[in-house]
């Protein structure tokens, strides 16, 4: 199987600048984040085509107006995150940079154009379901749970799930698979449970770092942990509370992505063997 042949760069550089102007217009991204949403945007359409494109707008869309619905409900829980309503570009890399390395594998031989696919998508299914999980988990009644010692702790902690949020999660990512199955017909039949499950499974890895080694600060004057650093929100400087200092919340995301495209690939190949 192969990936679908990118299109013209003339006209993949247009619709890129476009899209990432339109979105920096709409406050979905800042300056920087316009800057970084273009080449990848660009990288995208130019070497792997349509329908690698749609998945990503799909995530970005999608993820944007979740961010932006039920804001007044979430904004106390807002004020302790890492990432606002406007991405930058760290977190475009972040969520997108994987799509960057599927893209260079297979362009230099390392990997066939199916498997950079697979790549791709499982890593933009878990970014979505991890997406959807933190916006819409929020809006939970009930108290989040750590991932690994299943204590209560405050909304908007780092590695807390809720039912809400898991069930938002599986939903995100199997928007991707469907998507996937149905804009990448190169793909194998089962691809998209397979694109799926990877994508739930990134989410509980994000979760899991979130709770263990993922920065966490504390703001002496509010009392509060948080991800922002090196000031929260009242403008006092942070403290490392707990984690490793260059684990942020970036990173995290990153490294979950990847988790979720390289489990894409194993659990292609598996139903594969099992067909």
């Amino acid at each position: 199987m192969s990936a679908e042949l990118g299109i013209n760069p003339w006209l993949a550089a247009g619709l890129a600048i476009t899209a990432s102007l339109l979105a920096g217009r709409l406050r979905m991204l800042n300056g920087s984040g316009v800057l970084a949403a273009a080449l990848l945007g660009f990288a995208v359409l130019a070497y792997g085509g349509w329908g690698w494109a749609l998945l990503l707008l799909a995530f970005f869309g999608s993820s944007s107006l979740l961010s932006r619905a039920f804001k007044s409900r979430k904004a106390n829980v807002a004020a302790d995150f890492a990432k606002g309503g406007q991405r930058d570009w760290a977190q475009v890399a972040a969520n997108g940079g994987m799509a960057l390395i599927a893209l260079s594998l297979w362009l230099v031989g390392l990997i066939d154009g199916g498997q950079a696919t697979l790549l791709y998508a499982g890593a933009l299914a878990t970014v979505n379901a991890d997406t959807w999980a933190t916006e819409l988990g929020v809006l939970s009644r009930q108290a989040p749970r750590l991932v690994t010692s299943w204590r209560q702790v405050p909304k908007g902690t780092s590695g807390g799930v809720t039912g809400q949020g898991t069930l938002a999660a599986l939903v995100g990512a199997a928007l991707i698979g469907l998507l996937a199955a149905w804009w990448l017909p190169a793909l194998p039949g089962r691809a998209w449970l397979a694109v799926s499950v990877a994508g739930l499974a990134g989410a509980f890895v994000d979760s899991l770092l979130g709770a263990t080694v993922q920065a966490i600060y504390c703001c002496p004057q509010c009392d509060k942990h948080t991800e922002r650093h090196p000031a929260h929100v009242c403008g006092t400087a942070t403290e490392l509370a707990r984690g490793w200092a260059w684990l942020n919340n970036d990173w995290v995301n990153f490294i979950s992505a990847a988790a979720g495209g390289l489990l894409a690939l194993w659990l292609t190949g598996l139903l594969a063997a099992v067909a």
